[in-house]
């Protein structure tokens, strides 16, 4: 359970990156030469395949690798397919690469524009499912799933990135045209929108409630909006969708405004690229495009022994080639020189406190990471409040032994997860 916030202990205190102004239009990259895209199903060479190398696709055209199978992409350019492979994520995910050579005629699936001018329930989860923001249109495919309210988030998660305010300070009225259309697909009524005060008189005209955040991290947690603004605790092991909650960014509302309006299905990103001084920049990338594209139109380098992290300096996670892609939920992407990348060890926590004081949800972290690097994980959860991390990081950034605690908790939430449902499928 979500408990008192005290982050304001924490000194130096981090603040996040606020938009004050009205912000430049964002750097257009230019088309690559292929897009690269992760289908969420794995390539399983026995079966039979939907799709094949060679096979011409259109620009929004859904994707599908097999049959029976509702998982799909969609491509955001028009041109052949050139490889489909296995591909490994996070803690071992298995998905399918799809690799698309671009054409230089752009063709347009025309199937969506058909169905645009009346969305449904039904045709929202059938083409909207690979948005700018991944729009989890999942949640509403459920009819056991009641969900009540819908929490946008025009506030950035993670330090130094911008992205949803800069969907909220020029998007506005596709954000109102989204909420509307979700409103009519979902028979969802609460809409809250959660952005800096700086931009509340923006976010007044898409039509949601509007909650101003903090500026000191991590205020603009779920977690901690629920919280302290909605009057909402989420109990320890429980979701928001179990508290009738969704949580979507503003960028995803504003694609299903875009969507429906003009009948074609968004395909370029928006995304903050940090360069190693530190610095912010906003650009637009086709969904796929390799982030050496990015570097190159940037004039970024990253050299051996820098890091690429996907994501902000708290939350996000390192990718290991720049042909790494632009993904739906890709927000932000930095670059560490290696000469300031933080030191990470195997050395035992030395009990100084620093981690209990700094967590927001007062786990007592000192205690859990004891359970969690002997591979204790049920005992961690059950006696020391796993499930109650919000995982902003803030321990491992203020950890004097230099311990990467939030690894060992996402990687206990994952195990206990896996081990719950190979349990549930030996029932």
């Amino acid at each position: 359970m979500i408990k008192k916030s005290f982050f304001g202990t924490l000194k130096p205190r981090l603040e996040y990156a606020i938009i004050d102004v009205s912000p430049p239009d964002p750097q257009e990259i230019p088309a690559s030469t292929s897009v690269q895209l992760f289908a969420g199903v794995a390539l399983e060479q026995e079966k039979r395949h939907l799709l094949k190398a060679g096979d011409p696709v259109k620009a929004g055209q859904k994707l599908t690798l097999f049959e029976n199978k509702d998982d799909y992409v969609t491509a955001p350019v028009s041109g052949t397919i050139a490889e489909m492979a296995p591909f490994y994520g996070d803690f071992g995910s298995k998905m399918t690469s799809i690799t698309i050579d671009i054409s230089e005629n752009h063709e347009i699936d025309a199937h969506f524009k058909k169905i645009a001018p009346s969305p449904t329930r039904e045709n929202a989860k059938e083409y909207l499912c690979c948005l700018p923001g991944r729009f989890p249109v999942s949640l509403f495919s459920d009819s056991e799933q009641k969900i009540t309210t819908l929490l946008i988030m025009g506030m950035d998660t993670d330090l130094l990135t911008l992205t949803q305010q800069f969907i909220v300070k020029t998007k506005t009225p596709a954000i109102k045209s989204g909420i509307l259309a979700l409103k009519e697909t979902t028979g969802i009524e609460k809409f809250v929108i959660a952005v800096p005060e700086t931009l509340s008189q923006d976010a007044v005209s898409t039509g949601a409630i509007v909650k101003p955040v903090g500026s000191i991290y991590p205020a603009a947690s779920p977690h901690l909006i629920l919280n302290d603004i909605l009057g909402k605790e989420i109990p320890a092991g429980q979701s928001f969708e179990d508290m009738g909650v969704a949580v979507v960014s503003a960028e995803a509302v504003a694609s299903i405004g875009t969507a429906y309006d003009s009948g074609q299905i968004p395909a370029k990103k928006i995304l903050t690229v940090i360069d190693k001084s530190g610095q912010a920049k906003m650009v637009s990338a086709v969904i796929g495009t390799p982030l050496k594209d990015i570097f190159t139109a940037l004039n970024m380098t990253a050299n051996h022994e820098d890091r690429i992290i996907a994501g902000g300096p708290m939350k996000g996670a390192s990718v290991y080639t720049e042909d790494h892609p632009v993904c739906e939920n890709t927000d932000a992407v930095m670059v560490q020189d290696r000469s300031v990348i933080p030191l990470i060890s195997d050395n035992a926590c030395i009990n100084c406190g620093e981690c209990v004081r700094a967590c927001p949800a007062n786990v007592p972290v000192n205690m859990l990471i004891r359970f969690l690097e002997a591979g204790q994980f049920m005992e961690g959860a059950d006696s020391y409040d796993l499930y109650s991390c919000i995982e902003c990081g803030l321990c491992s950034y203020v950890c004097t032994a230099k311990m990467p605690i939030l690894q060992y908790i996402r990687l206990a939430k994952y195990e206990l997860a896996r081990i719950q449902k190979a349990e549930a499928e030996n029932v």
